[in-house]
């Protein structure tokens, strides 16, 4: 995550979107009291104790917001990218195995680990989307805008253009290796899928054929 005073707004790393290409590009317009959460690559810590326990950079708007107050947290234009989720579980499955081949040669015997026998809820990554965007109530979204994978470079240009800054070409940072998402599922790993994150599907209008 990235909360930057100078420019009023809140990045929401949304895993698996993009995020390290967004955060790079995003680097060379904060300020001096602007700050950053993250801890891959680099490590960077929020000046909050709590916050800065955390692992990682991928933290709920809800979790900041107390930490910011209502004034700053509504005045600042937050925004995230999303992903469909039949898309980024491939790619979880993929990212999760990235050091052998055991993905490229069983694909669906990993999915259907992950998904079914074995589904990791605490893990960030694999956690929906819509989790790190929506209010308490688990489904009023805070994020005034999100962009899409589908369409990054366009929707990144569009949130700058929305900032103040300008935008430029992201780099590809951290992608895992795999073909069309399509090719690797069967009805069941479909209806899993559909299953676990149909919030996502909802909030973001996604289905297994793209976006609405």
């Amino acid at each position: 995550m990235i909360i930057s005073h100078h420019h009023r707004f809140i990045f929401t790393a949304v895993p698996k979107t993009g995020t390290h290409a967004v955060r790079q590009a995003l680097r060379e317009h904060l300020g001096a009291t602007d700050v950053e959460q993250v801890g891959l690559f680099v490590n960077k810590r929020f000046p909050w104790k709590d916050l800065a326990a955390i692992p990682h950079g991928h933290l709920p708007l809800r979790q900041v917001r107390p930490y910011l107050g209502e004034d700053a947290f509504g005045g600042y234009f937050k925004f995230a990218f999303v992903r469909n989720p039949f898309d980024r579980f491939v790619s979880y499955c993929a990212f999760m195995l990235r050091s052998g081949d055991l993905f490229q040669q069983r694909p669906r015997e990993v999915m259907r680990h992950f998904l079914f026998r074995d589904p990791q809820d605490h893990h960030i990554l694999f956690q929906p989307q819509a989790s790190l965007l929506v209010d308490e109530d688990g489904r009023s979204l805070l994020a005034d805008r999100v962009g899409r994978v589908e369409d990054m470079q366009g929707s990144y240009a569009t949130m700058c253009a929305h900032i103040g800054i300008p935008a430029r070409p992201l780099e590809r940072v951290n992608g895992s290796k795999h073909g069309d998402y399509r090719h690797y599922y069967d009805q069941a790993l479909i209806d899993g899928v559909a299953a676990r994150y149909a919030l996502d599907l909802e909030l973001f209008g996604y289905s297994f054929e793209g976006s609405q």
